[in-house]
């Protein structure tokens, strides 16, 4: 049997996204910032658990909110991967506010959060910079590496599985 479910990936403009989904379906990536307008979905089939999953995957035009997003744009959501760019402080330090706003709006939907271009990490900027409780299980990735980008997928999957 496969099981479609339906992700959408969350976060301000620039904060890699698009590339992330990218690098997932297609294995590719490009240095061309690329903007989404709207929505662009892609979808991939994965096998977690012995289970097929069909993940179609929307990449939501960028905000500095998840409440100025499209409410249409998350109606019927199974998943959600909430990106942060690791070098810029504006795409994460509202991040607690974000997550509860998931919660209280969208309950019972996992949520990944996800600390892209870990591959400009820095001695200032290190994953134990990310020492807050709501970065605890936080994913930290790298689009142009691919590092841990097939995780945040499978990880997603999996919890949606499980609701």
């Amino acid at each position: 049997m496969n099981y479609p479910k339906k992700i959408v990936l969350l976060g301000h403009f620039g904060v890699g996204k698009t590339s992330l989904l990218r690098q997932f379906v297609d294995t590719i990536f490009s240095e061309d910032y690329l903007v989404t307008v709207g929505v662009h979905v892609k979808k991939k089939e994965i096998t977690v658990n012995q289970q097929q999953v069909q993940l179609i995957i929307w990449d939501i035009e960028g905000n500095t909110s998840i409440d100025k997003a499209r409410n249409s744009y998350l109606l019927g959501s199974h998943g959600f991967i909430y990106v942060f760019d690791v070098t810029r402080p504006a795409t994460y330090e509202n991040i607690e506010d974000e997550i509860k706003f998931l919660d209280t709006n969208y309950p019972n939907i996992p949520a990944c959060i996800v600390g892209n271009k870990a591959d400009l990490f820095t001695e200032e900027f290190t994953p134990e910079f990310f020492g807050d409780e709501v970065f605890d299980n936080c994913f930290f990735t790298s689009a142009k590496t691919g590092e841990n980008v097939s995780e945040i997928f499978n990880a997603i999957a999996k919890q949606t599985l499980q609701v």
